[in-house]
């Protein structure tokens, strides 16, 4: 069996593990921070160790004790605390990569409580350098992409949703879908596209270029 105070300083690197995690999370604004992974860490180690210690303690009352039966109910249910941390934006979806690192986070706890701290510190060290450098890398050398919506009223042009496409074809930005609202009693049409566009455009040439359009009176941009 582990001893009380062995119990204790696994939960203490399973903490210390679980802090340098959540404290990159906190810097990037993420729902999931230091406490979160923190927490998370040392209630995976606490789950090993005493998944190990009843393993010893009930085996001569059953010889199919198994020390790992605890710990792989942890596996399957830090699902639920991933899913929480992801969150729906619109058309973008964040928090996949808090979730990923949350469900590692947690199998660095269960390593630390089954006594294996050089893997623990190994894996830790990489997520690290998964989600510090990969991320610098990320911003410099790759296009991110983000989606927007655009509605557009326009008075007295029937051809306003050709006119639309013509002018982001002319942009080069990609419309993912055109929906229109009409008045058929009026002049007046409502159309709503939604488009792709580099990660924090000023979208300026978006609002120089809605003003060349034929009885645009309003537009919203989000």
């Amino acid at each position: 069996m582990i001893p009380d105070m062995e119990i204790v300083i696994r939960l203490g690197i399973a903490a210390l593990l679980g802090m340098l995690v959540g404290f990159e999370r906190e810097r990037q604004n993420q729902p999931a921070g230091l406490r979160t992974h923190t927490i998370l860490a040392i209630g995976s180690c606490l789950a090993m160790t005493i998944s190990i210690n009843m393993a010893f303690q009930f085996m001569p009352l059953i010889n199919t004790s198994d020390p790992a039966r605890l710990a792989a109910q942890v596996v399957s249910g830090i699902g639920f605390l991933g899913a929480g941390a992801i969150l729906r934006y619109g058309t973008n979806v964040k928090g996949l990569t808090t979730a990923t690192s949350l469900w590692t986070i947690a199998m660095v706890g269960l390593a630390v409580g089954a006594g294996h701290y050089f893997a623990g510190l190994a894996t830790t060290a990489m997520l690290l350098v998964i989600l510090v450098l990969l991320n610098v890398i990320e911003k410099k050398m790759i296009k991110v992409y983000e989606t927007i919506t655009l509605s557009v009223t326009a008075e007295n042009n029937p051809t306003l949703v050709e006119d639309l496409l013509a002018l982001f074809k002319q942009m080069k930005k990609k419309v993912l879908s055109v929906s229109v609202d009409s008045d058929i009693s009026g002049n007046d049409q409502t159309v709503n596209l939604i488009m792709k566009t580099l990660e924090n455009d000023p979208m300026d040439d978006i609002r120089e270029g809605l003003k060349s359009v034929k009885g645009v009176t309003r537009y919203k941009l989000n």
